[in-house]
């Protein structure tokens, strides 16, 4: 970028150095009638001129060089930090920021790095122009030098609405890229429960957004090339308005009149290269922030531990009161599902705390993500064989039984376990994916499995059937079902009550009904518990 610059400040130089060359020759050479002095002042321009060409076309070569370098460079720390974010990169942020990330983000940081050669270059034309001015003639350089900075401080008003406007067209534009990549994502089963029209008009909806996002930022960007146009102009007709009066009243020569008058002209080209650089930095600069933002994103917490816990165990969370007993299905209800899903990623390990397993700190169990399986819905089912998918490809597990716990038969016996499951299991509606999820988590026999919403997507029916089977498939084991589903909380050993992330109570389903309101009325949102089947 460097050399790019230093190219760039000789190309601009020798387009400014231009004017004074002209006038020289007017004065030495056409006024003074020297034919001599006309050749040698047109041999310089003519070196300027060859000057200009080499160094155009170097400068704009190590530009090029200098955006792709900035483009392709951000696109592989983007992407050594999806593959660094693993099975966290999901959970954190949205397929559709990723795309905006490496497809216009990766653009305008090219064009910020750019501009900056050229705007560089721009300013020490500037300079140079205002110095050869006031050494010519010093009330044009005056004018010069007040003018340019008053002009960048009338058109600086205009940045932050502009900033502000671009960074919300961002913003927008990424929820849209999500949204469109999980309709496509999930066209088949859209297509199977009639919901096209629905999320084509949502989709319908957030496009408007973004194409009013995007008129404000076209509405700004107008007013400020306007101001690009306007404000440089409005300095350039001062100059040459005060350049033609200075030469009528003799203070200044003919050829100064043409070098004044040709340096109004190059001023457009370093102001205007001002004003652009001031659009590319507003967009690379909010660019940068979302890929900074990206960047700084951490992922899951390493599995180092060496400690092997006793067994049974149990798992406590201090941050939240919890404590898991070993061996029993223990149901976590929580007024905020935003608590329930924290205390599932601390319990295995996908964010930090002080939970102890056997008493010793996670970090240190040995096999932690053997032992301690969390399952939520935002797993995908794998590609392959359907029964390879369901058991990673480990053999002697009992998938028959996990099947069964989940109420998957019926699935299974409609394609086989021979079936190819294609990519994200797209050709599942979301019930049947969630449900061979399930029976992927059990049949993967965890000492502790932990469940986060696991019938979210099921009828009631296939619910009650989970319910019933779940606590018999993992006996002995120690479940956590992170839920508030009556169906499955009547069917758990133990209950636990959460809100404002705290504990605040626990027993039986049936006894918090009783005894507690606030977890009756999350459970049942309203309905009477008369209307909770018995045993479901």
């Amino acid at each position: 970028m460097l050399r790019g610059i230093g190219w760039g400040v000789l190309w601009m130089l020798s387009m400014a150095l231009a004017p004074a060359v002209i006038g020289r020759a007017i004065d030495e050479g056409v006024a003074a009638g020297d034919t001599g002095a006309l050749v040698r002042w047109s041999a310089v321009l003519l070196g300027l001129a060859i000057v200009q060409a080499v160094s155009t076309a170097r400068r704009h070569r190590l530009a090029v060089f200098t955006w792709l370098g900035a483009a392709y460079r951000t696109v592989q720390v983007v992407t050594r930090q999806a593959t660094r974010l693993g099975a966290t990169l999901p959970r954190r942020i949205g397929a559709g920021e990723v795309v905006s990330v490496g497809v216009s983000d990766v653009s305008h940081i090219g064009d910020a790095l750019d501009i900056v050669i050229r705007g560089t270059s721009a300013v020490v034309a500037i300079v140079a122009v205002t110095a050869l001015m006031l050494a010519a003639s010093p009330p044009l350089g005056l004018v010069v030098l007040a003018g340019v900075p008053l002009v960048l401080v009338a058109a600086a008003p205009l940045l932050r609405p502009y900033h502000r406007h671009n960074r919300r067209l961002r913003e927008l534009v990424g929820d849209l890229n999500t949204r469109a990549t999980d309709i496509v994502a999930g066209l088949r089963v859209l297509r199977g429960i009639g919901g096209e029209a629905l999320f084509a008009e949502r989709y319908r909806a957030e496009s408007q957004r973004v194409r009013r996002a995007g008129v404000q930022v076209a509405r700004s960007e107008s007013m400020l090339a306007g101001a690009e146009a306007l404000l440089p102009g409005l300095l350039i007709v001062a100059v040459i308005w005060l350049g033609a009066r200075l030469a009528v009243s003799g203070t200044i020569t003919p050829g100064e009149l043409v070098t004044c008058y040709g340096y109004a002209v190059f001023l457009i080209h370093p102001m205007a290269t001002l004003g652009e650089a001031a659009d590319k930095l507003t967009k690379g600069h909010v660019a940068a922030g979302r890929v900074v933002g990206f960047l700084a994103l951490e992922p899951e917490l390493p599995d180092r531990g060496t400690t092997v816990p006793p067994s049974p165990a149990a798992l406590a969370d201090p941050a939240s009161g919890l404590v898991v007993r070993p061996g029993l299905l223990t149901a976590v209800a929580a007024a905020d599902p935003v608590d329930a899903r924290a205390i599932a990623d601390r319990l295995g390990r996908y964010a930090d705390g002080e939970v102890t397993y056997g008493g010793v700190p996670l970090r240190d169990v040995a096999d932690l993500r053997e032992r301690i399986i969390v399952a939520v819905n935002e797993d995908v089912l794998l590609s392959g064989r359907l029964a390879d998918t369901l058991t990673g490809g480990v053999p002697g597990r009992d998938l028959a039984g996990a099947v069964h716990a989940a109420a998957a038969e019926d699935i299974v016996d409609a394609v086989g376990l021979d079936a190819y499951v294609v990519e994200a299991g797209r050709e599942f509606s979301g019930g049947q994916q969630q449900r061979l999820r399930l029976a992927r988590a059990v049949a993967a026999d965890p000492e502790v499995l932990v469940l986060v919403e696991p019938t979210s997507a099921v009828d009631a029916h296939t619910e009650a059937r989970i319910a019933g089977r779940l606590g018999r498939a993992r006996a002995g084991r120690t479940t956590v079902v992170c839920t508030t589903s009556p169906l499955v909380l009547d069917r758990a050993d133990h209950v636990v009550f959460v809100e404002g992330g705290r504990v605040v109570a626990e027993g039986s389903h049936r006894e918090l009904l009783d005894t507690e309101p606030r977890y009756a009325a999350t459970v049942t949102r309203g309905q009477d518990r008369d209307r909770i089947p018995d045993g479901a």
